[in-house]
């Protein structure tokens, strides 16, 4: 399927780059948000501390079938209280 006013190419492999405070209730609600819209044999993370310790940086990697389930995705963790913010 072709998407329109995108560069990418349906399905792929898309990295999603979220940041939060270092909780488990902030890598729970990305972890939910994200298997929400892929499953999680379509999904693989990898975290990053900061250097004090105080915020983690997840990359969650998913095979998204489209522009507007990526959308879909980012609307989510951008609305969700406990990600400072989503790239």
């Amino acid at each position: 399927m072709m998407e329109q006013n995108t560069a990418l190419h349906f399905p792929c492999a898309y990295p999603l780059k979220i940041m939060g405070n270092n909780s488990e209730a902030f890598t729970a609600a990305v972890q939910i948000i994200c298997e929400k819209y892929v499953s999680p044999d379509q999904t693989h993370y990898s975290r990053r501390l900061s250097s004090g310790g105080k915020y983690l940086s997840i990359t969650a990697t998913c095979i998204v079938q489209s522009k507007k389930q990526l959308d879909q995705i980012y609307q989510e963790l951008k609305a969700q209280e406990l990600v400072l913010f989503a790239l």
